[in-house]
């Protein structure tokens, strides 16, 4: 039947025909998907109804998962929210960047020798060098915006415009509050922008998004366009949408502690950022171009303590499966299966391999993806296959790397060179990570050492 599904597909799929060679030249514009990459912020793995949740409602997410494929064991390129949107954009392992292994501090502040390197400098953040996804789909034709979360350098020379986004409507920082748009520095900076402009406006930001959203692809869909919608939700503080205050809450507000949220709250948050999904598809039906549309629903990293239980080992901020595995769904009218659900592991960056594939477009000269055309397998069915995939992230003297090498992992935490956490899972069944297998296997952890210590070698920075 997937094969039957293919083969019905017009020319505007033959970019799906090998998940290795890129087309040659860009298709006709007729014949190219829009995309739509909806991104939520703080996730957990069973924070939305088709992976579990019980109280909180998310039917026009859980509508994705019924009209296309859902992957359970899909993975964010960083186990913090600065790290994946790096991965997303430059289609590469975010490390390759330099600074961006962490996320950037509220008030643009590096929060490791890198970063504080780099932000010493005022060199924190994403450079236009890194040739962005955005930039690249704009060179094929594509009408090109962002509207959500940026955390990708404060300075301007960051600015979303300057990576290849015609409209930018952004937060500039990791958090800010949902009305009134300060974040908690010191400076209680407002961190709205528009096309790299101060923005004052009033509303609830998930609303502001889906707004933006919406106007965009009233104006655009007579072209391809790629939309980048970044949401804050549900990332701290903990706001509803019924809970405006006269003023911006305070610094000391127990609403910014990423691990404190009011249950309900949180579910509110959550259910508001289902309504914007819904909103944002039911805008490609209105304007018929949802049959044409790739539409992916994913989160940066994986939940905090305030999400609800997984059953995964840790949360945000670790490399252990609670910190990196995320819901993934993908819809994709004509090409992709309906109502499907695989075990394939992916990960981010597989992402914009897969969108720039179906774009038609090429990476830059000199770049090569890191990732693989992950939906090109999918819509082809063809059979699961064995990935190794990497992490490491840096705070402070502290940093967590892994190695997933098929079905085993091999995970280890430092801190001032010191082994703190180490151990070596198979997480085809232990996907907790409860059963420490390094004494049984000790051939297994030298290897996966030693792809971790060569990865590492090879995704230095040059900056």
């Amino acid at each position: 039947q997937r094969k039957d599904i293919a083969m019905r597909s017009s020319l505007l799929h033959l970019g799906l025909l090998s998940a290795l060679i890129f087309a040659p030249c860009v298709a006709p514009a007729a014949e190219r998907p829009n995309v739509v990459f909806l991104l939520a912020d703080d996730l957990g793995y069973r924070d939305i109804g088709c992976f579990g949740a019980k109280d909180i409602r998310t039917p026009a997410i859980d509508r994705l998962a019924t009209q296309g494929v859902r992957f359970t064991q899909f993975y964010s390129n960083g186990p913090e929210c600065s790290p994946t949107r790096t991965a997303f954009l430059t289609g590469r392992y975010q490390q390759r960047v330099g600074g961006l292994e962490c996320a950037i501090g509220t008030g643009n502040v590096g929060r490791y020798d890198d970063a504080i390197r780099l932000r010493a400098s005022n060199d924190l953040g994403l450079p236009v060098a890194e040739t962005s996804l955005a930039r690249l789909l704009k060179d094929a034709g594509y009408a090109t915006a962002i509207t959500g979360k940026w955390h990708l350098g404060y300075e301007d020379k960051f600015s979303p415009n300057l990576h290849g986004f015609d409209h930018a409507l952004y937060c500039l920082g990791g958090g800010m509050d949902y009305f009134h748009h300060i974040e908690d520095s010191a400076e209680r900076g407002h961190v709205l922008r528009l096309n790299g402009q101060p923005e004052k406006r009033e509303g609830y930001i998930t609303d502001m998004i889906a707004n933006e959203a919406e106007r965009f692809i009233a104006a655009n869909h007579g072209r391809p366009f790629f939309l980048y919608v970044p949401f804050t939700a549900p990332h701290s503080p903990y706001q509803g949408p019924a809970d405006r205050l006269p003023e911006a809450l305070p610094n000391d507000s127990p609403l910014w502690a990423q691990s404190k949220a009011p249950p309900a709250v949180y579910a509110a948050m959550i259910e508001r950022m289902d309504e914007a999904v819904g909103r944002i598809c039911a805008a490609l039906d209105k304007h018929g171009v949802a049959g044409r549309t790739l539409v992916v629903f994913t989160s940066d990293n994986g939940g905090t303590r305030s999400a609800r239980p997984t059953g995964l080992r840790d949360f945000k901020g670790s490399t252990f499966e609670g910190g990196i595995r995320v819901p993934c769904l993908v819809r994709w009218p004509g090409v992709l299966p309906e109502n499907m659900t695989t075990a394939q592991p992916a990960i981010t960056l597989d992402l914009t391999a897969s969108i720039l594939k179906a774009a038609g477009a090429k990476p830059p000269e000199g770049r090569a993806l890191d990732g693989m055309d992950i939906l090109a397998r999918i819509a082809y069915g063809q059979p699961d296959i064995s990935r190794t995939l990497f992490w490491r992230g840096r705070r402070g003297e502290v940093t967590r790397r892994a190695v997933r090498d098929g079905s085993l992992k091999y995970v280890i935490q430092t801190a001032g060179g010191t082994t703190k956490i180490e151990g070596l899972f198979d997480l085809g069944s232990d996907a907790g990570e409860e059963r420490d297998l390094r004494d049984s296997r000790p051939a297994d952890v030298a290897r996966l050492r030693e792809l971790l210590a060569a990865w590492e070698k090879e995704v230095q920075p040059k900056r």
